[in-house]
């Protein structure tokens, strides 16, 4: 063991002088609670991206494909179905599935109340992994028997609260066009996304009732919705489909289609910035003036050192490995503080939230090595370059004044 890292034990842990060791303790801590909440931060707010963005790509996919034209409305213009296109979307790697789908305008007239919704049909093909995620009672719809599916349709929590709606109770659905027309439903089942714009807007039903309430032929859809094999390279999946997708028809994204709600989560990587930043300020502050107290209080102990011949680079060293050890210590205690709160969140969601004011009902977490890493690192090496300034003071306190120094 070196000269200087014996000397630094010594005075860090072994010291028998009361106000060093709490020195010691808040500076440990400190760290500790400034690294904890770092990790914490960032790991939420990636967990609440995370679970937003899954709940909006759930419900309508990653990319639609609907016709060309000025249409504005909830309801798409219709076209036919292109198998070709099918064909060709699927045979890239960025993509995995193609559904057909429409959509319809209606009112629904339930004990004595009335709501305006937008009914989504889909057909067998749907994809209803998500969706079963996301059933709080009954069952998704059943495309064995084609009469009773077109009776059957999927509500929100929120439209069956207030409509006073339960599994299994029937419904009339007005829809708008001319002529009106009146279609009975059985509630199959009931759904909550914990997103607004889709939780009091859309229901679900069958794909073929759309197609007769709108005299179209068997083979017109809406429109196509995609899911992508990796979100991250969404840009790049809609590159290649505009590639490949007929004069007719046109695509749009995900984010196109909820830009205030991609908008809202990109406004929390600039939040998770200013607490990184003022949590890293922090940790710096309280290290810089743990070790000035520090030498400060063993002025004494500098000045026996340079009359016995230690240089100031030796007795800066006995420092900065003072620092080191807390800052090591003070690490990976904070560590073990937030990824130990993050992953007892992860497996109890203990912490909730109010619905109605984050879409979902518990703070949510989804850590990332790569973030740990670079957070890790990056309060290791601030807190050592802040270390540099007060380390210097060595070189200013002369043997003769430090040995008299009380």
């Amino acid at each position: 063991m070196s000269f200087s890292y014996f000397v630094a034990n010594r005075i860090t842990f072994k010291s028998k002088r009361t106000f060093s060791k709490l020195i010691v303790r808040i500076a440990i801590i400190g760290i500790m609670l400034g690294l904890g909440v770092m990790i914490l931060s960032l790991a939420i707010v990636r967990g609440f991206k995370r679970e937003i963005r899954e709940k909006i790509r759930g419900f309508s996919g990653d990319m639609e494909v609907v016709k060309l034209d000025l249409n504005n409305s909830s309801e798409y213009s219709p076209f036919r179905a292109d198998p070709d296109f099918v064909k060709k979307a699927l045979a890239s790697h960025l993509i995995t599935n193609v559904m057909p789908f429409a959509t319809k305008p209606g009112i629904i007239k339930a004990n004595g109340e009335i709501e305006g919704v937008v009914l989504k049909g889909v057909d067998k093909n749907y994809d209803w992994t998500f969706f079963k995620k996301s059933l709080l009672a009954g069952r998704v719809i059943d495309f064995k028997d084609t009469v009773e599916t077109r009776k059957q349709l999927l509500i929100s929590q929120t439209t069956a609260n207030r409509l006073k709606l339960k599994v299994g109770d029937k419904i009339l659905i007005y829809f708008v066009q001319e002529p009106q027309r009146v279609r009975q439903f059985i509630i199959k089942g009931i759904f909550s996304f914990g997103i607004d714009e889709v939780d009091k807007t859309f229901v679900i039903g069958d794909l073929s009732l759309i197609n007769r309430l709108n005299n179209w032929d068997p083979d017109q859809i809406g429109g196509y919705e995609l899911k992508t094999f990796d979100f991250d390279h969404i840009n790049e999946a809609a590159s290649a489909l505009d590639d490949i997708l007929p004069l007719k028809l046109k695509s749009h994204t995900v984010m196109e289609n909820y830009p205030t709600i991609f908008a809202w989560l990109d406004l929390l990587d600039g939040n998770t910035s200013v607490v990184l930043g003022l949590m890293t300020i922090v940790a710096v502050i309280n290290m810089v003036s743990a070790l000035l107290i520090i030498i400060l209080e063993r002025t004494t102990m500098i000045g026996i050192l340079k009359a016995m011949g230690a240089t100031n680079w030796t007795i800066q060293a006995v420092f900065f490995n003072s620092a080191f050890y807390l800052i090591g210590i003070g690490m990976l205690l904070g560590n073990l503080f937030g990824i130990g709160l993050g992953l007892f969140q992860y497996l109890t969601h203990f912490l909730k939230l109010d619905q109605e004011s984050y879409n979902m009902n518990f703070v949510p977490i989804q850590f990332n090595w790569t973030d740990l890493i670079l957070i890790n690192f990056g309060t290791l090496f601030i807190c050592m370059v802040a270390m540099v300034l007060p380390a210097t003071l060595v070189s200013q306190i002369t043997p003769v004044k430090a040995i008299r120094f009380k």
